[in-house]
């Protein structure tokens, strides 16, 4: 089986690539660690792992990583004298790293899965464990690590329906890996089924809850003023402001099409608009144009730059990190990749802020929680972008629905924290063993 893989996936890499590194050009700073994704670490960090015991923790974006980092805080007590390490796939994710992690704890790129590339980061690095946190299983990179009898756990695994029936039928590829897990935490019983009949081995599977419930802490003081920034776009305290977190190509112009409407009720409607992926902003400002709304990039804002009240509509955020922080001043909050694409996004930042939300009928990647904001009235749910537009319309016309929904949506949240440190717990007793 690795001969047949490793013969396809250089194929599979050479005809995926200009669309890989033409990502990566457009998010910019693509030099940075590009050699750590073919196993070259910098003298520095290669120094600072030498004759550690490294636990390795892979993270693969933004969302992951903060798990990881909940993971590390819970981990560093259990686990006296290791070295802590993550990697991550995204600059994005390489960003939030940079911000957040705690000076000591070493932060790379994963390999590409060349034999190779992952040889020569594993030779490097000689990890003692490794955690992979969530999902993204590499070949190469499993069966070399299997292969120097190191032990691999799985933390605050999900597995989504594509992911379910994409694994059944790579079964051939994939069972022996998952047979392979020391440990593995899922989100919930439904991952727990999945992940077994998926090779897992029963023994080995621990029901820990979702971690991404306690990586939406309360936000510290301090940060974006966002409350300033407002005011410069002439944003009056009296405005109802729509946060759209995380949207996807399509819903930009659906709620720039929704405002319009919705104004003519609330005419102080302000709309705040996150894309997904930044990188999409030249696409997503052709899009507003036909619609007549008037916005201003985050990028382009200035200290002391003021505008009229009433001369903006919207604020179109192509930076990155600040989706919570703008949550945070919310009126209601739309979650995006719910309309026109399926998936959805995390809809536990926003509830973990109190803030009344509304998404779309698709949530796949998010099924259990979107169902158990639902139905603890935290959340609404539609059917279609009109359904969306009503609810929009109904929160806003009700401020005590609103905080009423929104008090539910963090009395969810509050029940279901504590999977880190369960999961923390599974990973050190493992590890002791």
């Amino acid at each position: 089986m690795p001969l047949l893989y490793n013969l396809l996936f250089p194929v599979f890499f050479l005809l995926s690539a200009p669309y890989y590194f033409w990502k990566l050009w457009r998010r910019g700073s693509w030099q940075q660690g590009f050699g750590e994704r073919f196993g070259r670490l910098p003298v520095e960090k290669v120094g600072a792992l030498a004759g550690r015991k490294v636990l390795w923790l892979h993270a693969v974006s933004v969302g992951e990583v903060n798990v990881c980092l909940q993971l590390i805080a819970a981990l560093r007590p259990r686990l006296a004298g290791w070295k802590f390490l993550v990697s991550t796939t995204t600059s994005t994710g390489m960003g939030e790293l940079a911000k957040k992690l705690p000076a000591d704890v070493e932060r790379i790129y994963y390999p590409v899965d060349f034999p190779w590339s992952v040889r020569r980061a594993l030779d490097t690095v000689r990890p003692a464990a490794f955690v992979l946190v969530e999902a993204e299983f590499w070949p190469n990179f499993l069966w070399q690590i299997r292969d120097r009898g190191v032990p691999v756990l799985l933390a605050n695994a999900r597995v989504s329906d594509k992911s379910f029936r994409g694994y059944q039928r790579a079964g051939f590829l994939f069972r022996e890996l998952f047979a392979n897990f020391a440990a593995v935490g899922a989100q919930n019983e439904a991952d727990a089924a999945r992940l077994r009949e998926l090779g897992c081995r029963a023994d080995a599977i621990h029901v820990t809850g979702n971690a991404k419930f306690d990586a939406a802490a309360p936000l510290a003081a301090g940060g974006l003023d966002v409350s300033g920034l407002l005011r410069q776009l002439g944003v009056t305290a009296e405005a109802e402001i729509l946060v759209a977190g995380s949207t996807h190509a399509g819903e930009e112009v659906l709620l720039a099409q929704m405002v319009r409407r919705l104004r003519q009720r609330f005419p102080k409607l302000f709309l705040v608009l996150v894309p997904r992926h930044f990188e999409r902003t030249k696409t997503v400002v052709e899009e507003l144009r036909p619609t007549g709304l008037r916005l201003a990039l985050r990028s382009e804002l200035t200290a002391g730059q003021s505008v009229a009240p009433g001369t903006l509509d919207c604020l179109l955020v192509n930076t990155t990190g600040e989706l919570r922080q703008f949550y945070r001043h919310a009126t209601v909050v739309f979650v995006g990749k719910s309309i026109t694409a399926k998936g959805g996004q995390n809809p536990i930042e926003p509830a973990a802020l109190g803030k009344a939300m509304v998404f779309g009928p698709h949530m796949e990647n998010f099924r259990p929680i979107a169902a158990e904001f639902v139905s603890g009235d935290g959340a609404m749910q539609a059917a279609d972008a009109a359904e969306v537009e009503a609810a929009l319309a109904s929160l806003l016309f009700d401020p005590v629905r609103r905080e009423q929904m929104g008090a539910n949506a963090l009395r969810v949240v509050q029940r279901n924290q504590g999977a880190s440190e369960r999961t923390a717990e599974m990973i050190a007793t493992r590890l002791r063993a």
